[in-house]
């Protein structure tokens, strides 16, 4: 196990070496016996967190004030909009006054161009670690979960087992993009063949499909993309499928708009699931537009283990600000 992750950084999801993710399923997979069994894990007793949401949320608020009230901490939830962030208070301001308040600092901030370097700008600045609970860029913590799930369904020898990481349609707003691009780095480090589908329109950006190609290399998986649906679907281990929206494509939202209604057949149903092999499992970050993205036959079926990847995000997270705020 890696020992040393006191005071660190986790904004990209490479931050972390393979090594140091181990390390944080490792310790996560313990909390998680700990919490089970009842037994008290009070890691980050007096231990306090900031939580700053630029973009609302409900399984990742809860999850980590969860997570760090079981850890024997407390989280304080923070709105931009509630704050003087509107009225000057700066990135630099930010880090240096609750890197002085808070054990950490974690941050949700989805603006396109803007919420990545926001995160990076704070923790510049901050003494204390900032975890990235969600940019443009990046979802680190989501894909720990997703991680830890996969293992605990398919086996730690994941070598040679494929992963469909799917574009679907969402008749609400135009999602971001951070969730494929964090699985595509992170899933090619665990052996995981990964097939990447989505229409043209919604690709993803040039420098993470390079370095996603490189963990595919250097750990002896593939990485291939598709732009039709059933083909990537046909014989996946893992079914993993969620809308975001063609921002490499065009910013304005009408316009997106009007390039996703052309794809409402990229939908999760079960012809498509019949594609994948008969063990394969539905995974979804959740919230899921119903019926939409996915048919409730899907999401309610004995494929579907979207509620056990909803409950890893807090035993992940625990783990994460376990090693990091101590």
């Amino acid at each position: 196990m890696i020992s040393d992750l006191r005071g660190r950084d986790l904004i990209s999801d490479l931050d972390f070496t393979k090594e140091e993710v181990e390390t944080v399923l490792e310790v996560a997979w313990d909390l998680k016996k700990k919490r089970a069994l009842g037994e008290r894990h009070a890691l980050l007793q007096d231990k306090t967190l900031s939580m700053l949401f630029f973009f609302s949320s409900t399984r990742t608020r809860a999850s980590f004030e969860s997570g760090m009230a079981q850890l024997g901490g407390h989280a304080a939830f923070m709105e931009s909009r509630t704050t003087q962030i509107s009225h000057g208070d700066t990135e630099k301001e930010l880090g240096e006054i609750l890197g002085r308040y808070f054990d950490g600092i974690a941050i949700r901030h989805v603006d396109w161009g803007i919420g990545n370097k926001y995160l990076n700008n704070v923790a510049s600045a901050s003494r204390v670690p900032v975890l990235n609970m969600q940019c443009e860029i990046y979802h680190p913590h989501q894909c720990l979960a997703d991680i830890m799930t996969i293992i605990e369904k398919k086996g730690r020898d994941l070598k040679g087992k494929k992963i469909v990481v799917s574009w679907a349609y969402a008749s609400s707003y135009l999602k971001p993009i951070s969730v494929p691009q964090s699985l595509i780095l992170q899933m090619p480090r665990f052996g995981l063949d990964v097939t990447l589908a989505h229409p043209p329109e919604f690709k993803l950006i040039p420098e993470i499909m390079e370095q996603a190609q490189e963990q595919a290399d250097k750990y002896g998986g593939k990485f291939e993309v598709v732009h039709d649906m059933e083909e990537g679907f046909k014989d996946a281990d893992i079914v993993y499928v969620k809308s975001w929206g063609p921002l490499l494509t065009t910013q304005d939202p009408d316009e997106g708009k009007k390039i996703q209604d052309k794809y409402k057949d990229w939908i999760t149903d079960s012809k498509k699931m019949a594609l994948a092999n008969k063990d394969a499992i539905y995974m979804h970050p959740l919230p899921a537009d119903r019926d939409v993205e996915v048919t409730s036959e899907v999401m309610d079926g004995p494929q579907s283990v979207v509620f056990d990847q909803a409950e890893n995000r807090m035993h992940a997270q625990k783990a994460v600000m376990a090693l990091t705020m101590r």
